[in-house]
């Protein structure tokens, strides 16, 4: 895709529009909800919290949707923009966290949504039981996604030079990441059997492990299933590639982000129309982010970016790996996430300027 002059306002239009509606939305609720102005500010305020939230815990999402959007054909470019916007407010926000109930409740999917609409704390508290099997198959997912990255022999663009190009060197070894992953489910899945904890043990152990390889069955699926759907299409359409193979596994990616989210945001309330409000903004802000990434070449512009968002993918792997023993506050996540991606900007701004420097070195050495 060539880039845009597009400015970076332009980008983020309808996301400006669903946080007015959605603000407006999550108002009103709270008037209903509690009668009150200083209920509905508090509702009102609720809202916008999550949509930061969100942000903070997606932007990494949005980078790494960027580098998989750009090799995508301008079809499915399009249609993961506007299909994935509904499945990731409607579906990640809204039909999730009810699947959740109505599997881990064995109730009908009609009770999971009244029981939301009537009994909030009930509903949240079995969100919340259910933390232990989400981490568990997200955080093995994204684990994978940021060790693929890294174990890539024709990665040729290190950040943390002396630790990447260590890593290349292994990274001709067949199935060496999902050895890796596998020890450290192992491991955790040990920690977690021997916890002193009560609601730990080797039950939890045996229902982390099996999640777990789950997440780890549904990445290498995804692999395998888009790398045929591609490869099909290419047959069909000639050099097209990054078709519905991409869009799925942008999917599930997305998916796996949305976890750690959806599950914090019950600790800032029990309502599942406020959270999918609050969360469904913050959503439309990172498809906006994705979007001005591919379109204004960002990507090839600072070259360490996708370095910095993938280290954050490993770090909230691991995060949602330990919040299986404790709970880690969101903001921390988001923090940190954002922190790597900061400084991976600023070391590819500080590249940039030296490499401007040596050409303006060299073409003023070609005059003389």
């Amino acid at each position: 895709m060539t880039p845009t002059t597009n400015s970076t306002l332009a980008y983020f239009k309808w996301a400006f529009i669903v946080t007015v509606v959605g603000l407006l939305l999550g108002g009103y609720l709270g008037w209903e909800m509690t009668g009150t102005i200083s209920g509905t500010a508090t509702i009102f305020f609720i809202c916008a919290v999550l949509a930061v939230l969100e942000i903070s815990l997606s932007f990494d999402n949005a980078i790494v949707n960027a580098n998989k959007l750009k090799d995508m054909t301008p079809e499915w470019q399009q249609r993961f923009l506007t299909w994935g916007i509904l499945i990731a407010v409607f579906g990640m926000r809204i039909v999730f966290p009810l699947l959740i109930v109505v599997i881990a409740a064995n109730v009908g999917p009609w009770t999971a949504m009244v029981m939301a609409a009537t009994e909030p704390e009930r509903y949240a508290q079995i969100m919340k039981d259910a933390h232990l099997p989400i981490a568990a198959f997200g955080g093995t997912f994204l684990m994978m996604v940021g060790l693929s990255f890294f174990f890539d022999h024709e990665k040729d663009v290190h950040w943390v030079r002396w630790l990447e190009e260590k890593i290349s060197t292994y990274s001709s070894i067949k199935g060496i990441e999902i050895a890796f992953v596998l020890i450290i489910m192992l491991v955790f899945s040990r920690i977690i059997s021997n916890s002193a904890n009560p609601a730990l043990g080797p039950e939890a152990a045996t229902v982390f492990f099996s999640s777990a390889i789950w997440g780890l069955l549904t990445f290498l699926l995804v692999e395998v299933l888009g790398g045929i759907l591609d490869r099909s299409q290419q047959v069909l359409q000639g050099a097209a590639k990054g078709g519905f193979g991409a869009f799925l596994y942008l999917e599930v990616l997305d998916a796996s982000f949305s976890f750690d989210g959806v599950i914090g945001a019950f600790a800032l309330t029990s309502n599942l129309f406020i959270i999918a409000i609050g969360l469904g903004i913050g959503a439309m802000y990172v498809r906006s982010m994705t979007i001005m990434l591919v379109e204004k070449g960002t990507l090839a512009e600072y070259r360490y970016l996708e370095h910095g968002a993938f280290y954050a993918i490993l770090i909230l792997s691991v995060i949602m790996y330990v919040q299986s023993l404790f709970h880690i506050p969101e903001v921390i996540t988001g923090l940190g996430g954002a922190a790597l991606i900061g400084l991976s900007l600023w070391s590819s701004i500080r590249y940039n300027k030296k490499e401007r420097a040596l050409e303006a070195e060299g073409g003023h050495t070609a005059e003389v």
